[in-house]
């Protein structure tokens, strides 16, 4: 059996990092969680407010050591989940590159969920704090990331598996 590069995107709150963990044990597979690495990493020294430049430039270092990793799981015949964010179209098409480049086998999984669930699970995971919790998402934050966020053109759905949580 070939490894496979599974990456999961979608908007925030859509429960990607629920589906990823959940379809990493289902399927025996590594899964690499951004959100988790920012958190254990850099969120003790996170400035108040957030700073942009200075979150970019940790998620570059965070995504760089992922990609490290995951290329060498990949290597040894472990397929891999990446839960990297991907909120942009060129972000997407930059990971489809990599893939083509180093010719891996590359399943999309696009997860999704109305904004109105998205903000609700937001704010019940901030206070729960439970398993898929890595760092607190404000409602400023969360309004940030959905003006980030570009939805996928109908092509970049193309062969993807789609889930939309409730």
């Amino acid at each position: 059996m070939t490894a496979t590069l599974h990456v999961i995107f979608g908007p925030s709150g859509a429960g990607k990092t629920t589906y990823a963990n959940t379809f990493a044990r289902r399927e025996k597979a590594v899964a690499f969680i951004l959100d988790d690495w920012m958190a254990r990493l850099f969120a003790p020294d996170m400035p108040q407010p957030i700073e942009y430049e200075w979150m970019i430039e940790r998620v570059q270092r965070c995504e760089a050591q992922i990609w490290s990793t995951a290329a060498a799981c990949l290597a040894a015949g472990t397929s891999v989940i990446l839960d990297i964010g991907l909120m942009r179209r060129a972000d997407r098409a930059r990971v489809r590159e990599i893939a083509e480049a180093a010719e891996l086998p590359l399943q999309w999984h696009f997860v999704t969920a109305s904004a109105e669930a998205r903000r609700a699970r937001v704010a019940e995971r901030n206070v729960v704090r439970g398993e898929n919790f890595a760092i607190e998402v404000t409602p400023e934050l969360f309004d940030f990331i959905e003006g980030v966020y570009e939805p996928p053109e109908p092509a970049e759905l193309d062969g993807a598996i789609v889930s939309e949580s409730v």
